[in-house]
């Protein structure tokens, strides 16, 4: 059975990789792990997400001695139609090679970018405060609450996982 190292032990991001992982290789053991990101608390630049993405994915992997590592961050990106919020996926095999995949880009409500870039705190902290709950990004997340729920927080980053495991499953067209 492989065994899959998620460089997180958010429920949400394990379980998101667990089904992605499931509907494309089968039956996987699904181990989360806290590692660093070696980025921001909130990454606020593509580059940035997927370096923090990448750096879970590299040191999940070596960690456990796993198949698969598999970094998953979120973060937000500016660009000249305003601020998105975005999730990348990395997964690295333990012969070292990458998959990897941009999630869905929800474009961000200026007043939260504000909050969020002066006072350097994670968004899901900022929602919480806003919106006076706890523990959003392990929950519904951004995400959730802006799609009413059409779109959750765990689909918002399976997808991007089945869409990097691509890279592993249709390697033929990688070489």
């Amino acid at each position: 059975m492989l065994k899959i190292a998620v460089g997180s032990q958010n429920p949400v991001k394990v379980g998101a990789v667990e089904s992605a992982f499931a509907k494309m290789m089968g039956e996987c053991e699904v181990i989360g792990v806290s590692v660093p990101s070696g980025v921001s608390d909130m990454p606020m630049t593509l580059n940035q997400i997927a370096t923090g993405a990448k750096n879970r994915a590299r040191a999940a992997i070596e960690l456990i001695g796993a198949d698969y590592g598999v970094g998953l961050e979120g973060g937000m990106d500016d660009t000249d139609l305003g601020t998105f919020l975005m999730g990348f996926v990395a997964i690295i095999d333990k012969q070292g090679t990458w998959g990897y995949s941009i999630g869905e880009g929800l474009y961000m409500p200026d007043k939260i970018v504000k909050i969020v870039k002066d006072s350097g705190r994670e968004l899901g902290d900022v929602m919480d405060e806003l919106r006076g709950l706890q523990n959003t990004k392990q929950h519904e997340g951004c995400v959730g609450y802006f799609t009413d729920n059409l779109i959750d927080r765990k689909e918002s980053f399976e997808k991007p996982t089945i869409s990097a495991l691509s890279r592993f499953k249709k390697k033929e067209w990688f070489e």
